[in-house]
């Protein structure tokens, strides 16, 4: 799959999906916290269904020289 996600919402996806997973594992928040799986996998995999569904792009475009 084509990767869709840019650098900087790579790293926020990852950081959300990591924070969200861990409250959950630490029974601080609620079964909800378990939803940052979604983030943290489409951080890790470079590319977001939605994104594609939607016509959505966060990669820096590539200049032609």
């Amino acid at each position: 799959m084509k990767s869709n996600i840019g650098s900087i919402d790579r790293v926020l996806r990852v950081v959300v999906g990591i924070v969200l997973v861990a409250l959950a594992a630490t029974n601080m928040v609620g079964w909800w916290g378990w939803v940052g799986l979604v983030p943290l996998l489409t951080g890790l995999a470079g590319t977001c269904p939605l994104y594609r569904l939607v016509g959505l792009n966060t990669c820096a475009l590539k200049k032609n020289k």
